[in-house]
């Protein structure tokens, strides 16, 4: 049968300069199956399902895919969905906060002048790296032990851990070699720059290294780093996907309760229906 289709860019208001995702909505009565293969076709890094809550909290239930595997949460396919079902009619039970039921739980999406923002979820780890580890990701980066600055782990579903380099043209200048684990790298701009910290992804593929354009859950896990650590103060922008040719621009706020709000914006590029 045919279902509502979208594919959106996330975290840019210019089309194609962020990170698609494919969007089906109305996806109740798929198989797992179906969504698995849909998502292995579309081959983008997500594909979100679309389907009514079984949480009366929320206002829609998502399930997120890779071309190979679910996963509980993820950043881009948050705001992306979010987006798409607002476009799509959707009506959130709140005004101005719609509620995504998903594997890790209930995410508040805000709705602003600035487009979407989704809280960040809480880390099922963090804490230090051990040794052993950070030799092997620093070979992985191609770069010596001693360029780190810091690292940790940043897990909030993906496997993140987030190494802080020196600069944002460290950052830039990195050529990874083979990954065995999801690290996510940052370095600092100049203090005034209109841009705080150069960000990028670096996952395993299919015996490759890919690199995301910009990542909404790396971007999560990394702020309550930084911020905590006193190595950064909110709000700042963030730049990821800039060694891609993209512009990448994520938004991190925070409340007076410590809650880390990541945001951006996000356009339709194509609008249509699947035969699913």
């Amino acid at each position: 049968m045919s279902r509502q289709f979208r594919q959106v860019d996330v975290f840019s208001a210019t089309p194609y300069l962020g990170n698609p995702l494919a969007v089906v909505l109305g996806a109740d009565g798929l198989s797992d199956g179906q969504m698995q293969r849909f998502a292995n076709w579309t081959n983008l890094s997500e594909t979100t399902f679309v389907l009514e809550p079984d949480d009366d909290r929320a206002d829609y239930r998502v399930r997120i895919f890779t071309p190979t595997l679910e996963l509980p949460f993820a950043g881009h396919p948050t705001i992306g969905t979010c987006h798409a079902w607002l476009e799509a009619g959707g009506q959130p039970r709140t005004a101005g906060v719609v509620v995504q039921q998903c594997g890790a739980g209930l995410v508040p999406v805000r709705q602003g002048a600035d487009g979407l923002a989704f809280a960040a979820p809480r880390l099922l780890r963090d804490g230090p790296v051990d040794e052993a580890t950070a030799v092997h990701i620093a070979g992985i980066l191609g770069i010596g032990r001693d360029e780190i600055v810091d690292l940790q782990w940043a897990d909030n579903g993906p496997g993140w851990v987030a190494v802080l380099l020196e600069s944002a043209d460290a950052v830039l200048a990195v050529q990874p070699g083979l990954t065995d684990m999801d690290l996510g790298i940052a370095g600092p701009y100049p203090p005034g720059s209109p841009v705080a910290f150069e960000v990028r992804t670096f996952l395993p593929n299919r015996g490759a290294t890919a690199e995301d354009p910009v990542t909404g859950s790396l971007n999560a896990s990394l702020a309550q780093w930084l911020l905590a650590s006193g190595r950064a103060t909110a709000p700042y922008l963030a730049s990821q996907g800039t060694v891609l040719g993209r512009s990448g621009r994520v938004r991190i706020s925070q409340d007076e309760d410590g809650t880390v709000w990541v945001g951006g914006d996000a356009v339709t590029c194509v609008s249509g229906t699947v035969l699913l």
